[in-house]
């Protein structure tokens, strides 16, 4: 075992949660970058609005590939260095994505991509969590799960700013800055001891993938839902506001971003909720609001409404997903804490990885606010019946009693 001062051990939990934030925002500043620049795509490359829309389904879809491979190897040897080289990875890939000459290389780059944002959040996610103290998990999977928030609002951004001056190809070149952060969890990120206690040998580790198949099963429904809403309230609304609502580049960030900060207050107030009242209780309270908030989202008459709307929405939605991070690690056991999460979140990724493109079809036959509302509320009462029957673990001890209250 690893002995650390208390101020190296604050100070190691800090770093490896900003590492986890930072990793899952910059991952999904670059697979937001697509949502808002589907139509010149599509116009460059010559493709409907769908078929640029499908690249999306094409990434969501490859990332159980990226979750098993670098989940397997995180627990067998580590859940930093693999950390390091999915941030690798992905930035390559995105830098390369700009560079794409046709539209099936440019779905080609979008499927590795897949692979490396769907490494990243079950890696990240373990060696944030396995950092801290079981008292602040709750709070702090708030904060590590709304860096996808801060990642999509940091999109926005860059739509308004750089977008307009310079065209979507170096929007894919500025994502590929995400691999300095791989220097950062080199010099400041030590691995976990939780890790160096529950490695074990692959036959052990086989053994104990089986023997928790049921709750793997559930898991896999869980993030089902959970992306389902997340995504089939997210992918294609800036296209709505574009196409449907007639708003403006500058119009469509803001709003996104004012959506984003919803998302990102949403995370931290139920993360914290559900340290006091439970994980289940505060992940229904929050989808059952969603669905209150479902006719401002897409009906709001004027642009104050859409604004109070789409803040509402993603305040729940992620407020939600805020409790994720926390609630599957801790029903995970600890040989399979980087597999189980991730590949679980993945699968159901992979599951609801085909909602944006669904709704791009219905709203060629009816309009985006019909099929976007209507899938919404659906998706929404599904997935808190789907929370409210599952397991919880709220508080589950990650080191043994000793090693545990050193780490406090």
């Amino acid at each position: 075992m690893t002995t650390f001062t208390a101020a190296e051990t604050r100070a190691n939990q800090r770093n490896a949660v900003l590492a986890g934030f930072l990793g899952w925002t910059l991952d999904a500043f670059d697979f937001f970058i697509l949502v808002f620049v589907l139509l010149p795509v599509a116009h460059d490359f010559g493709r409907s609005v769908p078929a640029v829309a499908l690249t999306l389904t094409a990434s969501l879809a490859m990332r159980p590939l990226g979750a098993f491979a670098f989940g397997l190897l995180a627990d067998r040897y580590g859940r930093r260095k693999l950390l390091i080289w999915n941030i690798l990875f992905y930035s390559a890939i995105e830098v390369l994505s700009g560079l794409a000459p046709t539209y099936g290389v440019f779905l080609v780059l979008r499927l590795l991509y897949g692979v490396g944002m769907g490494g990243e959040w079950g890696v990240g996610a373990s060696l944030a969590l396995e950092s801290v103290p079981a008292k602040w998990r709750g709070v702090l999977s708030g904060i590590l799960q709304e860096g996808y928030a801060a990642g999509y609002l940091l999109a926005a951004v860059a739509y308004a700013l750089i977008f307009p001056h310079v065209g979507w190809r170096v929007m894919f070149f500025v994502g590929g800055l995400p691999g300095l952060l791989s220097l950062f969890v080199i010099v400041k990120v030590k691995e976990t001891e939780a890790w160096r206690q529950s490695r074990t040998d692959w036959t052990t580790y086989r053994h104990a993938i089986f023997a928790h198949r049921k709750l793997f099963l559930y898991l896999i429904a869980l993030m089902a839902m959970m992306n389902f809403m997340s995504h089939g309230t997210q992918d294609m609304y800036p296209t709505f506001l574009r196409l449907q609502r007639h708003f403006s580049v500058h119009a469509t960030s803001v709003i996104t971003i004012v959506s984003m900060v919803g998302a990102i207050a949403g995370g931290l107030c139920f993360g914290l909720y559900s340290d006091h009242f439970g994980r289940k209780r505060s992940m229904v309270t929050a989808v059952l609001l969603a669905v209150l908030a479902v006719p401002l989202w897409v009906l709001g008459s004027t642009l104050g409404l859409v604004l109070v709307g789409a803040f509402l929405m993603q305040f729940m939605v992620q407020g939600a997903w805020g409790v994720i991070p926390a609630h599957l690690n801790e029903l995970s056991p600890g040989q399979l804490r980087a597999f189980f999460p991730g590949f679980a979140y993945q699968l159901g990724v992979l599951i609801a990885s085909s909602v944006g493109y669904v709704e791009a079809l219905l709203a060629q036959h009816f309009s985006y606010s019909q099929s976007m509302g209507y899938l919404a509320v659906g998706l929404l009462l599904i997935g808190a019946a789907v929370i409210a029957v599952g397991p919880e673990a709220r508080g589950v001890a990650f080191l043994n009693e000793a090693d545990s209250a050193a780490a406090k």
